[in-house]
């Protein structure tokens, strides 16, 4: 349907449908908390700080938040779409409202932006311990150093076989199960579920590891692991705003109740619009339709993510 006819609720309607279906964008809440926000900036100080049950003596020992929290501070974003009056006057092919329908789709990536940006950081931005998101020396208490960042030796990084793909996230997974928290304690050792992200040049690879029976690396064919393993599930997200990490995968636990990743919003997506009987329609004949949201993202538990590159 064109936008011939319709006034600016029924085409702001039509964005707020588009917003609902959020397609392609199922990965978001695997890897993050949301959280609300009704202040200029939020402070993380419970991170790292849940107690495993120990033997009852001498009474409780209760563990206290952080004296030094991890802070998100909220930033407002917006993006502003222009059609010309002339344009929703003529409009009987819907040119106009496929328009409005990209821009509820671009809205519904934003998170999705927001996020993939702070896994490339991860290996310069710093989590909630002082070291970076992704780093070989996190320190936990009195633990020894732990790495979520790990190589891996394949032929050809850039062209990887399944088989090697297969061994890549097997060796996540297993980096995952080996850390632990700041008691000590195993962090994942319950871990089942796994989402593997990548950019699309590791598509082919990543999907045959992920779901072939039979995978072939340099000793010929033999039995996939991965799709073997009784009790652990895969998923796999492909973005193209990882293409920048050419040699790079992640592997993330989805399973546990705390992420890798914090999502906060003060304000949820809001729809402005200057349209029919406004100063802008009378002098410059146009119409805008402008998009505002006020939140942020910022790391989380460290200890749900690993990075491999192949080398």
């Amino acid at each position: 349907m064109g936008a011939k006819g319709l006034g600016s609720r029924a085409i702001i309607g039509e964005f707020f449908m588009e917003l609902e279906q959020n397609l392609g964008q199922t990965w978001i809440p695997l890897i993050s908390n949301f959280f609300t926000s009704d202040q200029e900036s939020e402070e993380y100080k419970w991170l790292g700080m849940v107690p495993s049950m120990r033997k009852w003596v001498g009474g409780r020992q209760a563990a206290k938040v952080r004296e030094q929290g991890f802070i998100i501070k909220n930033e407002r974003f917006e993006a502003t779409l222009e059609i010309l009056k002339s344009e929703l006057d003529r409009d009987k092919t819907g040119q106009v409202m496929i328009r409005i329908r990209e821009l509820a789709q671009r809205t519904n990536a934003h998170w999705g932006k927001l996020l993939t940006q702070l896994i490339l950081d991860g290996a310069a931005k710093l989590a909630y311990d002082g070291q970076f998101f992704f780093d070989t020396d996190h320190k936990e208490a009195e633990e020894a150093a732990q790495s979520n960042m790990i190589d891996l030796d394949v032929t050809l990084p850039a062209t990887p076989t399944a088989g090697e793909m297969e061994g890549a996230i097997l060796k996540a997974v297993e980096q995952l199960l080996t850390l632990h928290d700041d008691r000590g304690e195993p962090i994942n050792e319950d871990a089942r579920q796994f989402l593997v992200m990548a950019g699309p040049q590791y598509l082919a690879a990543a999907a045959a590891a992920l779901k072939n029976p039979v995978v072939i690396d340099g000793g010929g064919p033999r039995t996939n692991t991965l799709v073997n393993l009784a009790g652990y599930t895969f998923e796999l997200a492909v973005t193209s705003r990882l293409l920048t990490a050419p040699t790079k995968i992640f592997v993330f636990r989805t399973d546990s109740e705390t992420k890798g990743f914090i999502r906060q919003e003060e304000e949820d997506v809001e729809v402005d619009a200057q349209a029919e009987g406004s100063p802008i329609e009378f002098n410059e004949r146009k119409h805008h339709y402008g998009v505002t949201a006020s939140r942020n993202v910022g790391y989380g538990f460290w200890q749900r993510a690993v990075q491999v590159t192949l080398v």
